[in-house]
């Protein structure tokens, strides 16, 4: 990831309008854009599956799920990012003509060694302030881990982890699905120090 100078600032305006003729997908965070990078085959195979599951699941429904080049807009923090799966169930976000959403219920982060950290702190902490998030769901692409954090009771968030092979809760869209369905066709390879 690149970031601009600390004193170029750009606009949201200018951000939107330059996303839509870019060849490549950037983040916007505070007048700042970085270059998102190309996922390895393991993120790719986990993230269309769990993407695959949940449109199943969702099929019918008033919610929508999108995956990899949906925007999330975040009003109180001045950033766009793109997860890597989301969830709206809120008709405000039914616009045809905008190329974001605002009202998520469900986000989904496939973690890489390069944005783990981001995708842990500073990201989580701004997706915290969408009153609309139920879920903030972490999936580890090194070994079969699950990390969902829930909102309960108002801003408080309860972390449930799953590292076996029984049933995951999506709460927030009432799915249960599983570790071998979010891991299928993955093979994972152990590190050696």
């Amino acid at each position: 990831m690149i970031a601009n100078p600390d004193h170029l600032y750009i606009s949201p305006k200018d951000y939107l309008e330059g996303e839509r003729i870019s060849s490549i997908k950037h983040e916007y965070r505070r007048g700042k854009v970085w270059a998102m990078a190309g996922g390895t085959q393991v993120h790719n195979i986990v993230t269309g599956n769990i993407f695959a599951r949940l449109r199943s699941h969702l099929r019918g429904s008033s919610c929508r799920a999108f995956v990899e080049n949906m925007k999330v807009r975040l009003e109180t923090t001045d950033a766009y990012y793109y997860p890597d799966v989301v969830v709206t169930c809120d008709d405000r976000d039914r616009n045809p003509n905008v190329d974001f959403i605002r009202y998520p219920s469900l986000i989904v982060e496939v973690l890489s060694p390069a944005t783990a950290a981001f995708d842990r702190g500073a990201k989580f902490a701004d997706y915290r302030t969408i009153d609309t998030l139920r879920e903030y769901v972490l999936v580890s692409c090194d070994r079969r881990q699950i990390e969902c954090y829930r909102r309960k009771d108002g801003d408080r968030w309860e972390l449930q982890r799953y590292e076996t092979d029984g049933a995951i809760a999506f709460e927030s869209i009432n799915l249960s699905a599983n570790m071998a369905e979010v891991y299928e066709d993955v093979e994972l390879v152990s590190k050696v120090n």
